[in-house]
């Protein structure tokens, strides 16, 4: 037990301090990372078009959507939906990450 509490003591520690490192950013942030850009995703690419469009491609399959910044949040919208998700942006060196209102996370590595 005392060996658990050890390990967990070690580790516990660590996962903190990764956590700090993301930054969230604001509006002005949030188009800093984002206008013109290329996000690699594990087995997808998204482009961020400065004019609010953005492509999506996954398996060779394109998928045009939009987005916007409001109120310090990425949203988007794909159609036919004509629904706006929004989501929470955060920066941590080359990467950014997504985090939905129930706390999902989609990390993502710029494009060289």
């Amino acid at each position: 037990m005392r060996r658990i509490a050890a390990i967990a003591c070690m580790i516990w520690p660590t996962i903190g301090v990764a956590e700090e490192d993301w930054i969230a950013l604001d509006e002005a942030g949030i188009h800093a990372a984002l206008d013109a850009q290329k996000l690699i995703y594990k087995s997808a690419n998204q482009t961020f078009y400065v004019s609010g469009k953005t492509l999506y491609n996954q398996g060779g399959r394109p998928s045009w959507g939009n987005w916007r910044v409001q109120n310090d949040q990425y949203c988007s919208q794909w159609p036919p939906n004509d629904l706006w998700a929004c989501f929470d942006l955060e920066k941590q060196g080359p990467q950014v990450r997504f985090v939905g209102f129930n706390g999902d996370i989609t990390v993502a590595e710029y494009a060289e």
